[in-house]
């Protein structure tokens, strides 16, 4: 496919973004135990700086507490909630969703306990946020298109349930949310709360990988999917950010520091924070090396990829993106010993058995079959977007296995 220049896709954004806005008023319905504070926050600024435009007449935010410069936050467009979170989610079974998901559409995984869930990107890039319920556990789950960023948080901090919303402002490109308890500002990419009474607070993430349609149903045919049926009426299954994943591209609406390193700010990644190290696995090396034996924070992981997962910010259709695989991050060490992984082909195999593994971190062949892996929290961002916050973050070449 040619690609659109990027001046017609930032141009196409603008116009969903202001359609957006248009779209607030009535539609759809109205809108620690799993936190810990921020163990790296911003230096608060030393003179008082005023609120980002337009703030204050929207909330009631302690704008007197931030630990990030008011001058890094940008308006994306629309108002508070002009791009609506779900708060009261439905879901059908698989067999009903089947009828409007393509195997290679990308969905978010999340399972708590025994419980498990399926948030299709196709519902949740127009609304960005939904706060759920899953295994008990009160959870938000998160997708910043600009950044192709999937979170999903535990949403109970100090005791104190939260539900979150969006403010309409970015800071580096990213989402950033409010939560409608405290009327603080969050950073979707980190979980820290940047601005109000919670500044320095951090919400605790939750594994919640992107992965095919068809890889998901194929695990878990009694998951719980994310209805169409939200309330809103969205063009579900159209992409709003046509070609916006190029790698040639610029991001849009970044004004942060300058993109470290060799990859290009659009490349796409996987990365891993274990607080003193923070690594990033590119897709380009994991589509060539699709297993990977790493030692992050002196803890062995496991990096899988498998091909079969479309881009949802390709085409104008979400199913129709090009394939650009799923990836996920799991712990090395099973039932006392820790496995070394290697690929043949598609095929992932671990060294001391031979069993076969796919990128659910689940045996399915050979000696461990039925065994699964631990996973590891691992986050899925557009390079520019995570590097903007953890600068310092390993690079993973090929040649630097361990």
């Amino acid at each position: 496919m040619r690609r659109a220049p990027s001046a017609v896709v930032a141009l196409a954004i603008v116009v969903f973004l202001a359609g957006a806005c248009g779209a607030l008023g009535g539609e759809g319905p109205s809108g620690d135990a799993g936190s810990r504070s921020a163990d790296r926050p911003a230096s608060a600024p030393e003179a008082k700086e005023e609120p980002p435009p337009g703030a204050t007449a929207e909330f009631a935010t302690d704008f007197n507490r931030h630990s990030v410069p008011y001058s890094e936050i940008l308006s994306g467009g629309p108002p508070k909630d002009g791009i609506p979170a779900i708060d009261e989610p439905r879901f059908v079974g698989v067999e009903e969703a089947d009828a409007w998901l393509e195997p290679r559409e990308p969905v978010i995984l999340l399972q708590v306990a025994d419980a498990v869930r399926a948030y299709p990107i196709q519902i949740i890039m127009w609304h960005e946020i939904v706060n759920d319920t899953v295994g008990g556990v009160p959870v938000t789950v998160t997708f910043c298109p600009l950044c192709n960023t999937a979170i999903a948080f535990e949403r109970t901090v100090d005791g104190r349930e939260l539900t979150f919303g969006t403010t309409g402002r970015l800071r580096f490109s990213n989402l950033i949310m409010y939560d409608r308890q405290t009327e603080s500002w969050w950073q979707q990419a980190t979980g820290d709360a940047i601005a109000g009474e919670l500044t320095g607070s951090r919400l605790k993430s939750l594994p919640a990988p992107i992965v095919s349609w068809e890889d998901l149903r194929s695990a878990h045919p009694d998951a719980g999917v994310l209805s169409r049926e939200t309330g809103y009426d969205r063009n579900y299954g159209q992409n709003p950010y046509a070609g916006y994943d190029d790698v040639d591209s610029s991001p849009f609406l970044y004004e942060g520091p300058k993109t470290p390193g060799d990859l290009p700010p659009m490349a796409r990644v996987i990365t891993v924070d274990a607080e003193e190290e923070a690594v990033a696995y590119p897709y380009e090396v994991l589509r060539d090396s699709p297993a990977i034996n790493d030692v992050v924070n002196g803890e062995p992981i496991a990096v899988l990829w498998q091909k079969g997962t479309a881009s949802a910010l390709d085409e104008d259709s979400v199913d129709a993106g090009r394939d650009v695989g799923s990836a996920g991050v799991f712990s090395r060490k099973l039932d006392g010993r820790t496995l070394t992984f290697r690929s043949e082909g598609s095929t992932i195999l671990d060294e001391e058995t031979g069993s076969e593994w796919n990128v659910l971190g689940e045996a399915v062949g050979g000696e461990l079959e039925g065994k699964r892996l631990e996973p590891v929290v691992s986050i899925d961002h557009f390079w520019f977007s995570w590097a903007a916050f953890r600068p310092e973050t390993r690079v993973y070449e090929p040649q630097s296995e361990r």
